[in-house]
Parts: structure tokens; sequence; C-alpha cells
């Protein structure tokens, strides 16, 4: 193992002075000389330590409203010289340059300048120069220079330098790997925010970047290694919630939990809503006076498929609810909030994850998603897509009546969530059959049908749940047949996009059965 590399000069500059004057201090303990800069060199004066000048250290001022002080060959020939190579050696005498063993540096916070929603150029006037510049030096310089560009790792680097004298040579790859990944991840946000201001949709070239929250037990299979990081657009949901209570989440219960949220979300201002989802498709949806209503109404429609699910509801959680909740088992339960009562309740399940995230996402707001594929990735913008009642267009003899109507858009808004092909049943604000993934629409309509009349049987009820229920397509229907299918059950409205080559036929079939239908131009393919 290679001698640690003695620390006898730091630089200190940093936006977030988190931990900063306790770090300080340490290091001036240990004999380290600190040079600072601006802001940084008075909160260390303030401490009572005697920081030297960055200026001192050049031998000229800082310019330009300190947009120029780092930039300098003393400062980056102090973090890039080979400290055993004697040319460098012997420039650094000729130049007068002090080796620096030690770079503290975080970036001007351009990130949360633009998350607040600052002006133009205050957002450009927080991209750091100096900062990034002085980073990548010293992390390409790391078998001589240590850098910190993250409080969490103040204390590693003290440590070793109090009990050792320097820095590992293991710390300091570590320290260097974590510099560039955040230089990186500060140029993706700089670059992603140039590319929303120019209103690009496909830039030339795209960059996501994410913090690391937490690691996970295991990814979709125990197999599969996992973590969940955060990053990209400031968006509440499960990655960024608080858990109040339960076990450790997985990266199942992430992803259903995200699926469930963005879900309910689709219904803030509808009163009361919730959703139950497993494996990414929900089995249970539906509007109601109060949540406990809304939660029976979404369990009824598949009870089987429920049990060990994710729960999401678009109110704070209250105890009449919670009750309800607390009857099956069910992996994760997220919400906005909950108040005391509810969590007293749910803290009877101790297992169970209960996510809080603040507020609810907006479904209308524009982003990107992604998604790997072998040599690349798929970026798309986000499916906000919303149908109004403005925006349907009736093609049947028959109009729907408003309470058909109104259920129409319910089904059409879940479908939307519904892996394809999709076909959801819905009656008086609640699913009441569900139909996912299936390669035929017509196979869709049957197992929807089919659940639905098993929950009836569930629900000691003699007709299915499907009878004088509506039902959504999240495409076109290309035949006539998996339209009669949906007749067959019971269904006395449809909802679709329209455009295929047979609409006539499919419009006919639907006037002879009786049916209301309307077209809605939008698709929502869910793969």
């Amino acid at each position: 193992m290679s001698q640690p590399s003695p620390v006898r000069r730091a630089i200190i500059s940093v936006s977030d002075k988190s931990g900063l004057t306790a770090f300080a201090k340490r290091l001036a303990a240990a004999g380290v000389e600190l040079v600072s800069t601006g802001g940084t060199a008075r909160a260390l004066r303030e401490a009572g330590l005697a920081p030297r000048d960055v200026s001192e250290l050049t031998g000229f001022p800082e310019i330009m409203d300190g947009r120029v002080k780092t930039l300098h060959p003393k400062v980056h020939g102090g973090l890039l010289a080979l400290r055993g190579d004697a040319a460098h050696q012997a420039a650094m005498r000729d130049h007068g340059i002090e080796p620096v063993d030690l770079l503290v540096v975080n970036l001007y916070p351009f990130e949360a300048t633009v998350a607040r929603g600052a002006d133009y150029d205050e957002c450009v006037e927080n991209i750091d120069i100096g900062g990034p510049a002085m980073i990548r030096a010293a992390a390409k310089n790391h078998a001589h220079v240590g850098v910190v560009t993250d409080p969490a790792d103040y204390d590693a680097a003290a440590t070793e330098i109090e009990k050792l004298g320097g820095l590992s040579h293991e710390l300091k790859r570590r320290l260097a790997a974590a510099a560039y990944a955040r230089t990186a991840a500060y140029d993706a946000a700089i670059a992603a925010w140039f590319a929303r201001e120019l209103g690009e949709a496909h830039p030339r070239a795209i960059a996501f970047s994410g913090a690391l929250k937490q690691t996970l037990r295991y990814g979709e299979n125990p197999h599969q290694r996992a973590a969940l990081y955060l990053g990209g657009e400031a968006r509440p949901g499960a990655a960024t919630a608080r858990q109040a209570q339960g076990k450790e989440l997985s990266y199942n219960n992430l992803n259903d939990a995200d699926a469930a949220f963005e879900l309910v979300a689709e219904f803030a201002g509808a009163g009361p809503a919730v959703a139950i989802v497993k494996h990414a498709n929900p089995c249970g949806v539906a509007l109601g006076a109060s949540l406990a209503e809304a939660y029976a109404k979404a369990l009824k429609c598949d009870p089987v498929s429920a049990f060990g699910g994710v729960i999401a509801a678009n109110q704070a959680l209250d105890r009449a609810a919670a009750e309800k909740i607390a009857e099956i088992f069910a992996e994760v339960v997220i919400a906005p909030d909950a108040d005391e009562d509810a969590l007293s309740v749910l803290s009877r399940k101790k297992n169970v994850r209960v996510l809080l995230t603040g507020i609810l996402p907006d479904p209308a707001a524009p982003g990107l998603t992604w998604r790997p594929l072998a040599g690349g990735f798929l970026v798309q913008s986000r499916d906000n897509g919303r149908i109004r009642e403005a925006d349907l267009k009736i093609v049947t003899r028959r109009r729907p009546t408003p309470q058909e109507t109104a259920d129409m858009l319910f089904a059409f808004t879940v479908a939307k969530h519904v892996k394809s092909n999709a076909i959801v049943y819905a009656k008086k604000g609640a699913t009441v059959g569900i139909g996912a993934g299936q390669m035929s629409r017509v196979d869709s309509s049957r197992i929807a049908a089919r659940k639905a009349a098993d929950a009836a049987e569930a629900a000691g009820e003699r007709e299915p749940l499907t009878k004088g229920s509506v039902v959504a397509s999240d495409a076109f229907f290309p035949f006539a047949d998996g339209l009669l299918a949906a007749a067959e059950a019971g269904a006395t409205a449809v909802i679709q996009p329209g455009g295929s080559i047979r609409d006539e036929e499919v419009i006919a079939a639907a006037d002879e059965a009786g049916l209301a239908m309307a077209f809605t131009g939008m698709r929502h393919f869910r793969h």
C-alpha cells in the first residue's frame, strides 16, 4: 500500500458552508495552512481562524466582482504539479508556485437557483467557472492532491489527516471519482437548463445525472443490484417522499409507488381519490365523498390483486381511511400527508411503508422520460395529455348521458396509466374492471370483464360490475370485436382515440348495439 501523501496546504472555497468551520478547525489544528477566498475566508475569520487570502498566494487581486480569482497559474500549478517530477518541481521553483495538497470546493448553487425560478441572468451568474476548473485539476492529480466536493466527506478527510498526517491513496481515488461525478452532474444541469431556455426538445447531446439517495437490497429480483438516485426535474413523489414508518423500501416498492402516485395525481381537484397498484398496473381506482369511500370503491374492483399492493391517495390520510386500509396487507401507502390519528392507526401495521410527499405532482407539467436500449436510450416528453369534455367527438347516433360522459373521462384518464393494450371499465367514478398488457385488445376486454365478474361474486352481487358501465381503450379498436366484447360485458358507452381504417365499421357496430361512443383523437400507449 502506498504511503499517505502529506497535507500541508489547503485551498477552501465553498458556496455551501455546512460543516465548514468545524472541518477547517480540524485542519488548522493538524497544521494545515488554510488558503481561502471571499465569503469563505470571512466565515473562517468569524470562526476565529486566520486563512490566507488566495490573492496573496497568486500575487493577483480578485477582479470582475470575483469572477476571476482562482483562474491563475499559481493555483493550477500548485494543484497539477507532479510531486516526483524534477521538471515540474523546477517549474514551481522558477515561478514561485507553492504546492496545494488539498482542495475543498463546492460549487455555486446553480441547480437551486434554477429550481427557485430565478431569471435568466441570475441563473447565468450562478454558473461556476473557477470551481469546476480547480476540481478537475485536483482530481486529475489525485495521486498527490485530495479534493473534497461534498461536506459529507469532511469527516473522512479530516480523520485521515489527523491520524496519518495526510490522505491515503484509496481515499483520494474515491474523492476524485466523486469530484468528477459532481462536475458532470453540474454540467448536465446547465446543459439541460440551456436546452429548456432555447426550446430544444432534442439537443445534439443530452446528459442525465443523479445523486445517490440509498442503496436497495436488490432490484426487481434478488440477483439484481439496485439503488435510488435523486436527480432531474424537481417533482414530488416516491423518490423524494418522507418515509414515516415501515421497512426499508425495495426497488419494486418505489416503482409501484411512483406509478400509483402519478395516477392519483390526475384527480387533483376532483375530490378524494384512491388508486391501488400492483406491478405498476392499477387494480382499482375510484373517486368518493371521502378517502375511505374512495378506497372501498377502488378495492371492490379487484380485491384479490389489491393484496400486497401499493395504495395512493390524493389527499391527506385521515383515521377513517387508515382504518379501512389497515384491514388488508399493503406494501406501501403514499399520500401528500397524514394526520396523527391516521399514522397511529397505520403504525399497528409495522411493516407497511408510509410515504408522505407534501404535495401532488402536476400531471400537466412538461418533462422527459427515458429508458435504456442496447447501445443507447430512448427519450420522450412525459405523457401529460389530458382530455376534457369539450375535446370529445361523439360519433354514434346515441349521445352519452352526463353520467356516462363523466365516467368515460374518468376511465380514459385511468387507461393512460395502464400497460397497453389497456381496457378500463368504470361506473359512478370507480373502475369496475381493468385489462392490462395483453397482445390483443379483445383479450384485455375479456380479462377485464372476467375480473369484474369475479369481483361481483366476491362482493355477493348477482350481476357483474361491468353492467351499466362505460369502457375506455387506450388506443383505437382495430376491429369491432373488441367493442362487442365490451358490450357483451354490459358496457353502455365507449371512449377511444379513433383513427382506425375500420372506424366506420366500429361505429356501425356501436350503433347496432345501442352504445354511445366518443373519440378523443389522443392515444395513451404505455409500454
